[in-house]
């Protein structure tokens, strides 16, 4: 049901915003309107695997040059961390459990913030991103993958959701209010099923065999993202566990570092079977989150940032419940589209 809402809410935002991302794609004057439409398009379609799809497109069609696409893959990064914000909404009865949820859902949101601080401007001074992009693009044979491969998702929940849609005519507004009904109802479902799960030898077994230490973290995040082929999916699912308690966003964070690079791997196996601009723009998406891997992972007091930070955000949401909707609002909406109508 978790699954299937998450689905819905996404397929929902599309239906209502296909135009104005299309309309949205046509700003890229400059590196930083490129980044903020990135994210406000993934904001709207609650996917960054969508969106990098379209921007790889645009490329492979010309409409869209190479480097004004690097920070509109950057910008993707933070978009779609969205969706596990949402998801922290659902905990807002509680004050504790939405403090807490706000922390695991924003870690994320800091980290690829923090990222793009560090390496747009290196890229735009350096060109490392496109120039190690193109030269690895150009030493990868591309093959023809017009069948698609398997994916769980794809042979569950999107049927399950194309029907749901096709039942309710297509209309936004009951695709969007029954996909945030089934949120709550399977969010409430997770915290009854976690604390009656959760608790002795079961938690004992999570804490030892995924979040148990850092680098096995991390390694689950890519395996599990890549499985499931969603980061958005992955992100949200930690966020029951952080606000009831069952696990620590310290151990969760290098978790979601993991999906961070686990979701970069549909998109370059998709990539592999279109041109060589196409291939280079999946790959920039692969160093630019390995790259922030680097940075962030190895030192734990720098790992540790992004934490904090989330943690700030969480205690105000705690005080303030209005803050955590507030977040959402400026952070993937406002500040967006107050920079595309100053671009335009």
């Amino acid at each position: 049901m978790f699954l299937l809402s998450l689905s819905m809410l996404g397929s929902g935002f599309k239906l209502m915003s296909k135009d104005l991302v299309a309309d949205v794609f046509k700003v890229t004057s400059n590196p930083i309107t490129s980044l903020f439409i990135g994210l406000f398009a993934t904001a709207l379609m609650q996917s960054s695997s969508t969106t990098t799809s379209i921007i790889v497109t645009l490329v492979a069609a010309g409409t869209l040059s190479f480097q004004n696409a690097i920070p509109m893959i950057m910008g993707a990064n933070i978009g779609t961390s969205v969706t596990s914000t949402i998801v922290a909404l659902g905990h807002i009865h509680s004050k504790d459990e939405y403090g807490h949820a706000i922390s695991a859902a924003t870690v994320h949101d800091f980290f690829n913030i923090l990222v793009v601080i560090f390496l747009l401007p290196f890229e735009l001074l350096t060109g490392y991103l496109s120039q190690a992009a193109t030269y690895l693009a150009a030493l990868v044979p591309l093959y023809d993958n017009s069948g698609g491969g398997f994916s769980i998702l794809g042979a569950t929940i999107k049927p399950s959701t194309a029907w749901i849609i096709d039942s309710l005519d297509s209309n936004v507004w009951l695709v969007l209010g029954l996909s945030l009904l089934l949120l709550l109802i399977s969010l409430r479902g997770f915290s009854v099923v976690l604390r009656s799960f959760l608790i002795g030898k079961s938690q004992e077994v999570v804490d030892k065999y995924i979040f148990g230490h850092p680098l096995r973290s991390l390694f689950w995040g890519i395996a599990i993202t890549a499985g499931v082929q969603s980061s958005s999916v992955t992100a949200s699912l930690t966020v029951p566990l952080v606000a009831s308690n069952r696990a620590t966003l310290q151990k969760v964070f290098p978790f979601l570092i993991g999906a961070n690079v686990g979701t970069t791997i549909t998109a370059l196996i998709a990539a592999l079977s279109q041109n060589e601009i196409a291939l280079a723009i999946a790959i920039c998406h692969v160093i630019f989150n390995l790259a922030g891997v680097f940075i962030f992972f190895p030192i734990e007091y720098i790992r540790n940032i992004p934490v904090q930070l989330a943690e700030k955000l969480g205690h105000m949401s705690q005080n303030n419940r209005m803050v955590g909707l507030m977040y959402i609002l400026v952070v993937f909406f406002m500040v967006p589209m107050i920079f595309m109508m100053f671009s335009r």
